[in-house]
């Protein structure tokens, strides 16, 4: 149940979401003759959509979990196992069309595959089910096992946990397969602004990991401003970025972390 909750709260309380359901507020309010719920609902859709689309607070507010973990130092230790998080294939797109479409978490995925090589003994644990409202297409793990495969890397070495739908089922599900195959410090990957909650989540339940975090979105200069150049891109790390940081203070909030913003 928390699962659809949070799909459907997301669904609305995104930022171009928000800003439409604001101008609906204050198109009613006109209608009813509410002056003062317009003018404030209207004034406050379009404070929203400014910050979204013409500023770098986005990029901004990412930044700062992008910076929050750095990668593990490896100092020559080659790890056990590899712990990727899904989220890096677009699934409707691949039960229509095949091959392995990538979102742009994909980098999850690439950059497992180029440990994969570097570390040929490491184990690989491929995380992530169908996270759609429907369940209706493979997750993850299940594309993943065949992306891997394309490119060389034995069936032997992966392991993978199908039924996982968001990160605090991902973190629960992978620890129960990572005590039956006697796996443990694991190289953990996910991209840079997941991994605070990620690492977050698996430490609640007793699992040391390895951060190797990948697919930064920001160039680690960001700086707070106006930006009139790119506002479909702006928007997009707005979007993630408060979707991330929501997601933190939820978890906090029902104890599935140990604090707000890990480190």
């Amino acid at each position: 149940m928390t699962f659809y909750i949070s799909k459907i709260f997301w669904l609305f309380a995104q930022p171009l979401s928000l800003a439409f359901l604001l101008l609906a507020v204050g198109l009613v309010a006109g209608w009813l003759r509410w002056s003062r719920v317009r003018t404030l609902a209207s004034a406050a859709a379009a404070i929203v959509l400014f910050l979204t689309l013409f500023t770098s607070t986005g990029a901004v507010l990412l930044q700062v979990l992008e910076d929050r973990i750095p990668r593990a130092d490896l100092a020559g230790d080659s790890p056990a196992c590899i712990i990727t998080l899904g989220g890096g294939f677009e699934s409707e797109i691949i039960a229509a069309r095949g091959g392995f479409e990538m979102t742009q978490a994909g980098d999850r995925f690439v950059e497992t595959l180029r440990l994969a090589r570097e570390f040929p003994e490491a184990r690989i644990l491929i995380s992530g089910g169908d996270g759609s409202f429907s369940g209706a297409y493979e997750g993850d793990a299940v594309v993943g096992a065949r992306f891997f495969a394309a490119f060389g890397v034995a069936a032997t070495r992966l392991i993978r946990e199908e039924g996982s739908r968001d990160t605090f089922e991902n973190a629960g599900n992978t620890g129960a397969l990572l005590a039956a195959n006697g796996l443990r410090d694991c190289l953990l990957v996910t991209s840079a602004f997941h991994m605070p909650r990620s690492v977050g989540l698996f430490r609640k339940l007793g699992l040391a990991v390895r951060p190797w975090p990948t697919d930064y979105r920001t160039s680690g200069r960001a700086s707070l401003g106006l930006d009139f150049t790119q506002p479909s891109a702006n928007s997009q790390l707005m979007t993630t970025a408060l979707r991330e940081w929501t997601g933190l203070l939820f978890y906090y909030l029902a104890g599935r972390t140990h604090s707000f913003l890990p480190q």
